[in-house]
């Protein structure tokens, strides 16, 4: 018998407890600190109390390496069985165009079409999934550049694509500056609306020295008439806050400014923090960037000092905030990349991408949907077999399950390679997860 390969073990973060997860055997336990020395002495080749080294057999903690290989095996068919099962989301781009020029924008060096959008091309979209994705459950999400420009143009286009969701039977999610949303909320009360994913920086000259109007011009008021407006008409909110080390700051006075506004309270409403990182090029203030871990290290300190940030978001902390949520741990996590999977990204130049990541980059396309259907199938194949059993660095990883091998696209673009790591700090934040949701303060 043999410690787990696939344990996750440490200190808790402020504690004097350990915590050992699995997440192959489904378990998770608070050790005392006698147990976590045990655990540690076993691992060490010590002998340790017969009635401890049953408990932790049991757990799955102390395995047969054979009976634990076969169980690797069998729970990674079931997450391609179910993968293969799960809702598909596609993104379209209408354009690349935006009326912000935000200080942290990934797109800004990306090349502009002269190509616009057309019905045609709408028609393209629509042909294309509803014959590619035959049969399996799906949504679309609008993203850009900004989609929700405020055009008579780009209305019509948006209206007559909302029409073709309609009439195909899907969802529709739209991710936005939020900055015209006013003027399109007949539009969008039309369709079958998902959610709409807003952002908002922080509170005030916080959002508007950081998101700003293309030539200079505030925009935070008009957002806050925006998710207002949003809420008003039954339309479900994903507000998002993009977070570095110049804005974390006002976390705390943007949670008090949407429970003041009863955002929280309604079930309309959720919301993210978006780290700000290095997607595609190096950016200018890159000195700015959090990251993952030091990001969550700061939310977990203020949390502290106020405890109502946990009312406007709640950390997930890797699984700490599902594990405490719903009292069992999440399946094994063999891919942590939907690229090619559950996830494809269009846009009105007729090109196919992996993801939201890839979509518009140069060299990334995987083949046209318009004005004819082309595919890349080696660089397909590359997406679609990206996962923890084929990439060398996941296999001697205890944090594979929980890892998932990171970002695809963050991964290619470290090393030119998708099938390679980006690796997530999965010890550190259950360190703090367990700390903050786990342990008595």
């Amino acid at each position: 018998m043999i410690y787990s390969k696939h344990n996750i073990y440490s200190k808790i973060k402020e504690s004097d407890n350990y915590f050992i997860v699995n997440l192959l055997s489904g378990n998770a336990d608070i050790l005392d600190p006698d147990e976590g020395c045990m655990v540690q002495d076993f691992r060490d080749g010590k002998t340790i109390s017969a009635e401890f080294h049953s408990n932790l057999v049991s757990q799955g903690y102390i395995v047969d390496a054979n009976e634990e290989a076969s169980l690797y095996r069998k729970k990674y068919l079931d997450f391609i069985d179910e993968r293969d099962e799960e809702e598909i989301q596609l993104f379209f781009v209408p354009n690349y165009s935006c009326n912000f020029a935000c200080t942290y924008c990934y797109q800004d060096e990306y090349t502009t079409s002269k190509q616009g959008l057309t019905n045609d091309i709408i028609d393209a979209f629509f042909k294309y999934v509803n014959t590619e994705f035959a049969g399996r459950k799906k949504y679309i999400t609008i993203f850009g550049g900004e989609p929700l420009l405020n055009s008579p143009k780009q209305k019509d286009l948006i209206a007559y694509l909302l029409q073709q969701a309609t009439a195909s039977k899907l969802e529709v999610c739209f991710v936005t500056n939020g900055y015209s949303l006013t003027d399109y909320i007949d539009i969008l009360a039309t369709a079958n609306i998902r959610e709409i994913q807003i952002t908002l920086d922080g509170v005030g000259s916080m959002h508007d020295e950081r998101r700003f109007l293309k030539g200079g011009g505030k925009t935070f008021e008009k957002i806050v008439e925006g998710v207002d407006a949003c809420l008003k008409n039954n339309l479900p909110v994903n507000l998002r806050m993009v977070v570095d080390k110049e804005n974390i700051s006002g976390l705390a006075e943007m949670a008090r400014f949407s429970i003041d506004k009863s955002w929280t309270k309604s079930n309309l409403f959720k919301t993210q923090l978006g780290r700000n990182y290095e997607l595609h090029h190096c950016q200018a203030t890159s000195e700015k960037l959090f990251s993952r871990i030091s990001l969550y290290e700061t939310v977990y300190e203020q949390v502290k000092q106020h405890p109502y940030i946990l009312e406007f978001y709640k950390p997930a902390y890797s699984i700490s905030k599902f594990l405490a949520e719903n009292g069992e741990l999440p399946e094994p996590l063999f891919d942590a990349c939907p690229a090619c999977k559950s996830e494809w990204a269009f846009d009105f130049t007729g090109h196919i991408f992996s993801c939201t990541a890839t979509v518009g980059k140069e060299g990334e396309s995987l083949g046209t949907f318009y004005p004819e259907i082309t595919r890349k199938d080696e660089m397909v194949n590359a997406w679609e077999n990206r996962d923890v059993t084929s990439i060398p660095e996941c296999s001697a990883c205890s944090m594979q399950l929980a890892c998932g091998g990171g970002c695809g696209s963050v991964a290619k673009n470290r090393t030119g390679s998708v099938c390679s790591t980006d690796c997530r700090p999965v010890k550190e934040l259950l360190k703090l997860g367990f700390s903050a949701y786990f342990e008595k303060k």
